[in-house]
């Protein structure tokens, strides 16, 4: 039951994974977030290139989780705990003695923040300057790569597509928590990792930006795919809150991709690249809601959606755009998928997940692999 058109990768890769192994090959790198959605592909990505990887996140929120469906326990030292538990995470630095970190835990949801917006900011706000502080206290060099989201811009809602020196801001608690994350970040740099005195400190923090990320092992609620997805395995109307809105949709690998490449370019020069850049598809790509419905239900063979009367619903952004010249250019990253491409190859994940459930942990590095060497 595999879907098409066939995934066709392009690029300017080579044998990438061959490159990214020389960066992070019995490199200790802490990971946070390892159990979420992305965090568990980063845990599979940095296992196949040989990093000693130590995972802080919460436990898995449920049994279908990723994390569990690759073994994740058996691919790193695993510390459950919450980015507001300063001490667990400082001491879990300090002894672990990472030579990368790679910040990825938040609480990372648009409506559930309407609901929990005090925690929200603390989460990914505070977190992200408890682990700042756990990094300032090594007394080693170590280059951390922290993510934000593409929701940290001020939205104006227009076709102008975002820059990284742009306005950042924030209508609902998620993107404002995420914009004064960056705020921490900056503040940090500017007084502890500051690149004119690398030599005295020997750390450099990069931040990367994405969002509307699609891929296999995602079962977030309040979001376009694991929704469809559970819908359709179960022969469901989808229900679709916002078929208008105009999103940037790229496949998980694609930023993963983006971020290691950040993180070997920051280690070698961090004078340069100690900045912020944005990872998203092409501007052809960020299309409705509503196509990447219609193109869902085609792949999968079956299915039909439909818009519930709004009543009291939270306000969402309805367009947002990123440029992406500035990885293209500085880091030599690009998008490899299409948005089609990008989906065919998230619900051939579950397809495989639904019929083969005991390959799935092949699966999900099979598509690594042919990712990233494509």
């Amino acid at each position: 039951m595999i879907c098409g058109p066939k995934t066709t990768l392009h690029g300017k890769f080579g044998k990438m994974l061959n490159k990214l192994t020389q960066t992070y090959k019995g490199k200790k790198v802490f990971l946070t977030g390892h159990t979420g959605f992305k965090g568990a592909w980063l845990l599979k990505i940095f296992n196949m290139l040989g990093a000693e990887v130590m995972g802080y996140a919460l436990a898995p929120d449920h049994a279908e989780n990723l994390y569990n469906l690759i073994d994740g326990e058996n691919l790193c030292k695993s510390v459950i705990a919450d980015l507001r538990d300063s001490k667990t995470l400082s001491d879990s630095i300090s002894g672990f003695q990472p030579d990368f970190i790679f910040h990825l835990a938040a609480q990372p949801l648009v409506r559930l923040s309407y609901q929990i917006p005090a925690e929200t900011f603390e989460v990914n706000a505070i977190g992200t300057a408890h682990v700042l502080d756990g990094m300032r206290a090594l007394q080693k060099e170590c280059y951390a790569v922290l993510i934000t989201t593409d929701k940290v811009y001020h939205n104006y809602e227009w076709e102008y597509p975002y820059r990284e020196n742009d306005r950042l801001g924030g209508y609902d608690p998620y993107s404002a928590s995420k914009a004064c994350t960056e705020l921490v970040i900056d503040s940090y740099r500017n007084s502890f990792f500051n690149t004119k005195t690398f030599d005295e400190h020997k750390k450099a923090i990069a931040v990367g930006r994405a969002g509307n990320v699609i891929g296999g092992g995602d079962w977030a609620k309040d979001r376009l795919i694991p929704d469809i997805v559970r819908a359709l395995s179960i022969d469901q109307k989808i229900e679709i809150r916002n078929p208008n809105s105009i999103r940037p949709w790229q496949h998980v690998l694609e930023p993963l991709l983006g971020y290691l490449m950040l993180g070997a370019r920051l280690s070698a020069e961090p004078a340069q690249f100690s900045e912020a850049y944005n990872f998203g598809p092409l501007f052809t790509d960020a299309l409705p809601v509503s196509n990447m419905v219609n193109l869902a239900i085609s792949c999968w063979g079956k299915g039909e959606y439909f818009t519930p009367q709004a009543t009291n619903q939270p306000h969402e952004a309805g367009l947002l755009k990123l440029d992406i010249s500035k990885a293209i250019t500085q880091l030599g990253w690009a998008p490899k998928f299409n948005a089609e491409q990008a989906l065919t190859y998230t619900l051939n994940w579950y397809k495989s997940y639904f019929e083969y459930p005991a390959d799935i942990a092949a699966v999900t590095q099979k598509q690594i692999t042919e990712f990233i060497n494509g």
